[in-house]
């Protein structure tokens, strides 16, 4: 099968590119707006860009909506800060449901449970519950496209990491210890606990 995306509906393409770059991690991103509201929401177009200076790069997409800038992009670009959560299995079922597409005033973080707790440096909460959270100052946000499903590119520099004890050693995370989930196609996730070695050549 070839498939010219210039030429094919973007619904289609969307289910190609969620098909075939798997697994997706998974961005919790956290952020307060200008009221001192809070606010919470996965992301899995979300990779490390950078390791020195350590940078994030996640995608911000956009909704069909008469609004279709979403509440994560509009905070980020007024605080010019925002917070990384990694996600365990342990609580997937809460951050599924900050996935919603909620007005502004909801606050997520009441929709699910989950609990927010002050960061060191930045405004926006952190996310109790996950065992590794990175803050974040805004370093770009790149447009890529007007279109519905197009969306900005956030970097962020990683300015304090948070990291549970028993999950850390001389600076390696235990995998096994955090079972951090990632994004399939459609409701579909993956666990972490399944992995394999091969030794990289010199």
């Amino acid at each position: 099968m070839i498939v010219d995306p210039t030429s094919t509906d973007y619904l289609s393409v969307y289910k190609l590119l969620l098909g075939s770059v798997v697994p997706r991690p998974i961005a919790f991103v956290s952020t307060v707006n200008p009221e001192g509201a809070f606010n919470v929401a996965p992301f899995s177009f979300f990779t490390v860009a950078s390791a020195n200076p350590p940078v994030l790069v996640f995608s911000v997409g956009r909704r069909a909506n008469p609004d279709p800038t979403k509440d994560t992009l509009r905070n980020i670009n007024t605080a010019r800060e925002f917070v990384v959560n990694v996600v365990s299995e342990e609580f997937g079922p809460k951050m599924n449901l900050c996935a919603g597409d909620y007005p502004p005033e909801v606050n997520e973080f009441q929709v699910s449970g989950l609990t927010p707790i002050p960061s060191d440096l930045v405004k926006a909460p952190r996310v109790a519950e996950s065992h590794i959270n990175m803050e974040c100052r805004l370093l770009y946000t790149i447009e890529l496209s007007g279109l519905v499903s197009g969306g900005h590119l956030v970097l962020g520099q990683v300015i304090r990491f948070h990291i549970d004890d028993a999950y850390f050693h001389d600076y390696r995370i235990d995998p096994d210890k955090l079972r951090a989930i990632g994004r399939m196609a459609g409701n579909s996730y993956t666990r972490t606990l399944d992995r394999f070695d091969m030794i990289r050549p010199a």
